[in-house]
């Protein structure tokens, strides 16, 4: 598949104007991207600007931080989808997650994959925040909570993506869920290292292609 149609061009900074959205999707038309990746305020806005198009709506939902409660999360959700975001990148509860309660991050995760149903999940499990170990274990918590994906990072962390993590990301999830690098990954020849890797997606605010 071509570098083009695995990227979710994304536009997620506080000050984003319904302007930026605009352009966000008119370049997203003019490189056929997979997808635009927006705050979850701006799903309709996007939606009326990719009419006509095959151009998917991604919504992160719980972002940046993950914090919230997962009904705030689940409500946010049903908002997006009932304004046409054909996905949800939802950011895991770390500090939930940190604490040991991996019960509760896990039916979470489970809660916004029965709302989102046939559409598309991702978990974003902020791997600056966490060891070696502990990524393996929220891997292996989102496969078990039925997510689509594993995505690395949310970019407003310490760090984003590095080939390592989705190395150790990929030896835990198999072929039981695809994987989206994002977070720091700026140019070309760096996205097609993580492609090589069999990352199925990739997340960026540049324009790589």
């Amino acid at each position: 598949m071509e570098l083009n149609k695995l990227i979710d061009h994304t536009l997620l900074k506080a000050t984003a104007t319904i302007n930026e959205i605009e352009t966000l999707c008119k370049e997203a038309v003019d490189y056929d991207f997979y997808s635009v990746c927006v705050n979850s305020s701006y799903v309709a806005t996007a939606k009326k600007f990719l009419t006509g198009t095959d151009i998917k709506v991604c919504s992160v939902v719980g972002f940046p931080l993950g914090a919230m409660s997962a009904k705030a999360k689940y409500f946010e959700t049903s908002e997006a989808l009932a304004d046409g975001a054909d996905e949800i990148d939802m950011v895991l509860n770390v500090g939930l997650f940190l604490s040991g309660n991996v019960a509760k991050v896990l039916d979470e995760i489970a809660l916004l994959k029965q709302e989102t149903g046939d559409r598309v999940l991702k978990v974003i499990i902020e791997t600056c925040y966490l060891n070696d170990e502990q990524k393996r274990l929220a891997s292996q918590v989102c496969v078990d909570a039925g997510a689509d994906f594993v995505k690395t990072s949310t970019g407003f962390g310490t760090g984003g993506a590095t080939l390592a993590d989705v190395q150790l990301i990929r030896e835990i999830v198999g072929n039981r869920a695809k994987i989206k690098a994002s977070g720091g990954i700026r140019d070309k020849q760096t996205a097609l290292q993580y492609i090589s890797l069999g990352v199925d997606r990739i997340g960026a605010s540049a324009i790589l292609v």
